[in-house]
């Protein structure tokens, strides 16, 4: 069965609040949850980026579902210390907590100074990663010279079970890439036809059988004139796409971007409606695909609004 969970979205709202919004998702029937791990916003409108894995720990305390998280090792974060944060987590929360790898987004990575390398260079830093923390997971004393470097490195307080890595994607040729090393994907939801060959490359190389969460980008409002309104300020600067997205280093940069939002190039990577009943017919057309879950990630800021009206009329019907 498909879990729906709730997007805990960290460059739109601050801690605290996000802290009160998985409370309440869980409460309105949601049964999992996903978090978002920047350091800065994708707009200076979305104005937030709190530290994830400060606020992961407390989420987690106060709620009893689980958690995935979305993490870039190897620039911001060395893979030895994001491997410590997550056998930490996983150590206090069994098996509630899985964790998803991708290569990285200058605006979050580039922050430290070191050259922001095309695609293939940041792949294959990403893989050495892996391999390096699949290696403290179990235990080992890790040391490796290569992209990263790691002396001697040990983690003394692990989870029975290590927490299980996804492959981030949202190409089918990154897709059957991490489908050779990854327990599980986590891709960005668009419509089905563009969500399709990722899922069936991921599962065709190597992926077959293993979990597939999908972060379903959703705009509901009570009319549509402010659903759309809602998507194009919050997300308008994320709707180019592509290397774009990968590539630029400031907020202000998705800004000017965002200028050339328009109601079309929004609704392709946005479902945008005031209707529950058809957001729940693009939840169901996703659900097809046989995910393990669909993390519904309303982009607007009424985030209270949302998680009751879709409480009531959208989880009842998929459950």
């Amino acid at each position: 069965m498909t879990l729906l969970g709730y997007h805990a979205s960290h460059e739109q709202f601050s801690p605290s609040a996000l802290l009160r919004y998985v409370q309440m998702a869980e409460a309105a029937g949601f049964q999992c949850a996903k978090s978002s791990d920047h350091f800065h916003p994708w707009s200076e409108r979305q104005g937030e980026s709190g530290f994830a894995w400060s606020w992961l720990g407390a989420a987690m305390q106060v709620t009893d579902f689980g958690f995935g998280m979305i993490s870039a090792p190897g620039v911001r974060y060395h893979p030895a210390i994001l491997a410590q944060a997550a056998a930490t987590i996983g150590e206090m929360f069994p098996e509630r907590l899985w964790l998803a790898l991708g290569s990285g987004q200058a605006i979050n990575e580039a922050i430290t100074g070191q050259v922001w390398p095309e695609k293939a260079e940041r792949n294959a830093r990403l893989r050495e990663c892996v391999d390096v923390i699949r290696a403290l997971f179990r235990g080992e004393t890790v040391t490796h010279r290569g992209r990263v470097t790691v002396i001697e490195a040990r983690l003394y307080t692990r989870p029975k079970n290590p927490v299980p890595l996804f492959g981030a994607a949202v190409t089918g040729e990154t897709a059957a890439w991490v489908a050779t090393w990854a327990d599980g994907l986590l891709t960005t939801g668009g419509t089905l036809d563009t969500v399709r060959p990722v899922v069936e490359a991921f599962r065709a190389n190597g992926g077959a059988g293993k979990p597939v969460h999908i972060q379903h980008a959703l705009s509901w409002a009570e009319t549509e004139d402010a659903a759309l309104a809602q998507a194009l300020e919050q997300w308008g600067p994320v709707s180019a796409g592509g290397n774009i997205n990968w590539n630029l280093p400031q907020p202000a940069d998705f800004d000017t971007i965002a200028k050339l939002a328009n109601e079309d190039s929004i609704r392709d990577c946005v479902s945008v409606s005031a209707d529950p009943g058809q957001h729940r017919g693009w939840i169901e057309d996703l659900m097809t695909l046989d995910p393990a879950a669909i993390h519904l990630h309303c982009v607007g800021r009424n985030q209270e609004s949302f998680i009751e009206t879709f409480g009531r009329k959208v989880l009842p019907a998929r459950r």
